[in-house]
């Protein structure tokens, strides 16, 4: 099982911070993304919505499962290439001293016809590089604005 914990604080409101966050166009900011959005059939945003990320070799389908605005929201990988098992992922958005907190968390194996072990320790970096640029980009729009 691999599972990718990171942390950030960024310098603005919570509110500011989730909706960033929250936005699936904002996860084109990972360096291999090339788009990312809502999908064609999604119901719009919060539970219940479906965003895609389109990436050189890979292409997910996310549904979110839970979202409390400016609280936190779970995702759910439902689709995607290379195949994922995943278990969730959530960002967790807390106030503090310099501005708002932000967990995310992620949980995931690949099956073993897929490449198994091996693909997970190539994932799994590119995966934690990815959401670290990403909340990078997230403080770099939203602290100096």
């Amino acid at each position: 099982m691999v599972q990718i914990s990171l942390e950030r604080t960024i310098a603005a409101p919570a509110e500011r911070v989730f909706d960033w966050l929250a936005d699936p166009a904002n996860l084109a900011a990972a360096p291999l993304a090339l788009k990312a959005g809502y999908a064609k059939d999604s119901p719009g945003h919060g539970a219940g919505a479906l965003r895609e990320v389109v990436g050189v070799g890979m292409w997910f389908r996310e549904e979110i499962t839970a979202y409390d605005r400016p609280h936190t929201y779970s995702y759910l990988i439902i689709r995607s290439f290379p195949p994922f098992n995943h278990d969730g992922g959530t960002l967790t958005f807390t106030a503090a001293k310099d501005g708002t907190a932000v967990d995310w968390l992620t949980n995931y194996t690949h099956p073993a016809w897929a490449g198994g072990k091996l693909l997970e320790a190539i994932s799994h970096r590119l995966l934690r590089n990815s959401f670290d640029a990403i909340l990078a980009a997230c403080a770099k729009a939203l602290e100096h604005a």
